[in-house]
């Protein structure tokens, strides 16, 4: 059992595929499984075995929860190869509609979110309970920042061996693609920073009754995740039967609240600033009511307004906005892909660029937003197809979307803080020919603190790899 770390656009799929029709001609009789996170990615897979393998069309099997449980069980028993989320391998082998008893591989696409009690962990556990022959193949380009981290995705999976090559490899090195980065930096316009410090000083006045209550760190070091674990301890306490718990924990909440708000104003927009508070207001918690009744909400409501009429945007959406109109007027033909984290952002800014001439933006965005995995689909070939010239999407765009040609330009919108979120973005880039990675940075924001903590990160995740690398290669001398 194998984990495979290789560069974005290096041919992962290509070995998924050989490997599999390896087993399948060692064990005739077998089947294979191919579990991949995202319904676009499980098609791609499901192209790329119709395209690259004489093996019967209708054997290759695309297993998703949109189809009927029982037309899915006639699916799976007349299957060759299926292609599937795990989500829906884990929800039909739980429910003993299928086994995965005849399978000779399993391939797990993705595999850096094998971890904890993701699907992933669940299918391969039972995968290898039930298989009479099994095979497990794990793909990632970006495993984690932490030895902990792949240590847990090789305990979960049951990997005994892994085989890594970096882009500075002999055999990967000839067809990395250069990628140009460039940072493009905006400074946030007074109103916006009025705004924030209204946010900062209800922020700064809870963490203060946090303090009352044991939290000791000081207000400007003190994370969401430093919340989260002083929010367990809390709940903690309450079931010790601590009744004064409670008021922590609602001034917990809204310490969180605000922090998502201050990000809103300051790496989106006015507009989604707004909506954020006006759901605030119509919500029945005790620390949404309490947040949105302040007189410094009230005031910072009215300000965003204010600017909104005055058709005021985010300055970073003012510098997308020139970046694009610049680009096409260099290059007719460029495709551009857009990376926000939240969905009204996306909106947002194809919204702005179907307004300039010759740019022709579509939105890529989950299920969860109600899209259809049949409208992703449509879309993603669109865009390969030159019918639009923009692709604005939220994570899903970001993780192993393999679009035809490739894009030239990758702008992200806003920073991640996570390695693995900044690689498989700058994968959408450079896989076929040179590109471009355009980075948007507010000055003074989390955007710059994202910015040196996903750098941070994937510099640790590059030395970890080297260091796993050096030691499987020490294992054969």
């Amino acid at each position: 059992n194998c984990l495979v770390i290789l560069p974005t656009g290096m041919g992962k799929t290509a070995i998924s595929l050989l490997l599999t029709v390896h087993r399948l001609n060692e064990f005739p009789e077998s089947k294979a499984l191919i579990c991949s996170p995202t319904k676009p990615l499980c098609n791609q897979h499901v192209k790329t075995f119709s395209e690259h393998t004489t093996i019967n069309k209708d054997e290759i099997i695309l297993y998703t929860g949109l189809i009927k449980p029982e037309d899915r069980k006639e699916l799976f028993r007349k299957g060759k190869i299926i292609i599937a989320t795990p989500q829906t391998i884990e929800k039909d082998l739980e429910s003993k509609k299928i086994s995965l008893e005849e399978f000779s591989t399993l391939t797990i696409d993705e595999a850096h979110r094998s971890r904890m009690a993701y699907a992933n962990t669940a299918v391969a556990k039972l995968y290898l309970q039930q298989a009479n022959n099994p095979r497990i193949l794990a793909l990632t380009a970006s495993p984690g920042a932490s030895r902990e981290k792949i240590n847990e995705i090789m305990e979960n999976l049951n990997i005994e061996t892994v085989e890594i090559r970096t882009e500075y490899d002999g055999e990967v090195s000839p067809y990395i693609q250069e990628k140009k980065i460039t940072w493009e930096e905006v400074e946030l316009p007074e109103d916006f920073k009025a705004i924030i410090s209204k946010l900062k000083y209800l922020y700064k006045e809870r963490v203060g009754k946090l303090k009352n209550f044991g939290l000791t760190k000081p207000v400007s070091l003190i994370s969401k995740r430093d919340l989260l674990s002083f929010q367990r301890n809390m709940q903690g306490e309450i079931q010790r039967g601590n009744k004064a718990a409670f008021t922590a924990i609602s001034l917990i909440a809204q310490c969180i609240k605000l922090d998502y708000a201050i990000e809103l104003i300051e790496t989106q927009g006015l507009s989604q600033f707004n909506e954020f508070i006006n759901k605030l207001s119509i919500e029945d918690t005790k620390a949404a009511k309490a947040i949105s009744s302040t007189k410094e909400i009230k005031e910072a409501m009215l300000l965003a307004e204010s600017l909104i009429e005055k058709n005021i945007i985010h300055p970073k959406m003012e510098k997308l906005r020139l970046i694009a109109s610049d680009l096409i007027n260099k290059n007719a033909d460029v495709k551009i892909m857009i990376f926000a984290n939240y969905r009204n952002t996306v909106k947002g800014i194809a919204s702005l660029l179907s307004d300039l001439k010759y740019l022709k933006p579509i939105e890529l965005m989950g299920q969860k937003e109600g899209i259809t995995q049949k409208k992703q689909l449509e879309k993603i070939k669109e865009f390969e197809e030159g019918k639009y010239n923009v692709l604005v999407g939220t994570s899903i765009s970001e993780e192993g979307l393999d679009i035809k040609d490739g894009a030239d330009i990758a702008i992200f919108y806003d920073a991640v803080p996570s390695e693995i979120r900044k690689k498989q973005r700058s994968g959408r880039v450079g896989r076929l020919k040179a590109g471009e990675i355009i980075n948007l940075i507010a000055k003074g924001t989390r955007d710059e603190a994202y910015r040196w903590v996903s750098y941070r990160k994937e510099k640790s995740m590059e030395n970890i790899i080297e260091r796993i690398q050096k030691e499987e290669q020490s294992k054969l001398t």
